[in-house]
């Protein structure tokens, strides 16, 4: 579904948060819970790990729904995703995401 393409071109339905949230499943809140407060060095609880996707109504994660500078951008812009953005390519704040994940460029591309 393209409504699950986050601005960024990540696939909220292969995202942990969305899949835990989706399938009640709190193992998965746990483990991504423990993955994430390692990454990010903050502390994130399995209560924190709640999302029904990026750009659909529901609930988000603390990140994705109010700290992603991605998304806030996007919102901003009024755009549905970053690839409707004329400065997409050039841009450094989807940047990152699309340098490190071919899938998420393609999404975009779409």
């Amino acid at each position: 579904m393209r409504d699950m393409i986050a601005y960024c071109g990540l696939d909220c339905e292969k995202c942990d948060a969305y899949l835990a949230t989706i399938n009640d499943d709190q193992a998965l809140r746990e483990k991504t819970a423990k993955l994430w407060t390692e990454l990010n060095n903050a502390p994130i609880l399995p209560e924190h790990i709640n999302c029904h996707g990026c750009r659909v109504s529901g609930m988000k994660t603390v990140y994705c729904e109010s700290l992603c500078a991605i998304r806030q951008c996007a919102m901003k812009k009024g755009v549905t995703t970053c690839g409707d953005c004329p400065n997409f390519e050039k841009c450094q704040t989807v940047g990152m995401i699309i340098a490190n994940n071919p899938a998420a460029l393609e999404n975009l591309k779409r």
